[in-house]
């Protein structure tokens, strides 16, 4: 059997590494999951930013190296979805007073992000991993407002700007849903697929 030459070897390891983020950010999980069952806030705090730096980490790498893969998509955005989720899971458990004034705007962002989420599945048979640039920003935003609400407290001038750009993202996402017939990954985004469209045609 040849072997593989150094250069070849190297260039694979290179290739995975986004994926083997996102794949250790999908295990870290049911560590994440056993600190809200146990109530160790602390220690929930910063495995999340731990989750969300390695989320910011991963797709910098993808996109700067031109690493990207249908594989990796699909282990970055089953990461993100199991992480939001245990997220949200926290807020409750850990952040009910700010959750209890502010239920109605969290509502409204979950709600859209459960129906994106179907509509995925039902159009595609799987999840979404469009990961347009409008999504990508309202994850940062969401990231930096939770971890600023267990640092620092509720901040107003983060949290509004912050469901803003939730409710834009997911819109655009059900947008992309209608628009695309088959499942594709990083879509940059609604103006990238219409002006694509006016090109093709």
């Amino acid at each position: 059997m040849e072997r593989e030459a150094p250069q070849a070897a190297v260039d694979r390891v290179w290739r995975n590494i986004p994926n083997a983020i996102s794949l250790t950010r999908l295990l870290a999980t049911p560590v994440l999951l056993g600190t809200v069952l146990g109530r160790r806030q602390e220690l929930f705090k910063w495995l999340l930013l731990a989750c969300l730096l390695s989320d910011i980490l991963d797709g910098l790498i993808a996109r700067g190296f031109n690493l990207r893969s249908k594989i990796g998509a699909f282990l970055d955005s089953t990461a993100d979805m199991l992480v939001c989720l245990i997220g949200v899971a926290g807020l409750f458990m850990f952040q009910s007073e700010f959750l209890a004034a502010h239920y109605g705007e969290i509502l409204i962002v979950l709600g859209l992000y459960a129906v994106e989420a179907l509509a995925a599945i039902l159009r595609y048979g799987r999840i979404s991993s469009f990961h347009t640039v409008l999504n990508r920003i309202a994850a940062y935003a969401q990231g930096i407002f939770v971890m600023s609400l267990f640092l620092w407290g509720y901040q107003g001038w983060i949290f509004q700007p912050t469901i803003a750009l939730a409710v834009l993202a997911y819109s655009e996402e059900l947008l992309l849903l209608y628009l695309l017939p088959k499942w594709r990954s990083d879509v940059r985004g609604l103006y990238w697929v219409l002006s694509h469209k006016g090109t093709a045609s």
